[in-house]
């Protein structure tokens, strides 16, 4: 079984898959929107000079997200 992390512990250049999102309504609804779902590959592209947001692509899209959402989002080493 592979250790589950948070989104935000990820580098740029890595890559994981959802464990699952415990992110609330409004910013669940939205992941859910964007076609974040457990089981879901993710590719994180690149952080922002301060390191917040960080730009993620899912499925083909690129999302930025601020590093409070990724904390929100378990995933494992792909």
């Amino acid at each position: 079984m592979k250790k589950s992390v948070t989104l935000d512990q990820i580098a740029p250049g890595g890559s994981c898959r959802i464990v699952r999102l415990v992110a609330g309504d409004l910013l669940g609804q939205r992941l859910l929107d964007l076609g974040a779902c457990p089981g879901m590959a993710l590719r994180v592209v690149r952080n922002a000079p301060l390191k917040d947001p960080m730009e993620v692509e899912l499925d083909g899209c690129f999302v930025s997200l601020r590093r409070a959402e990724a904390r929100l989002v378990e995933v494992e080493n792909a």
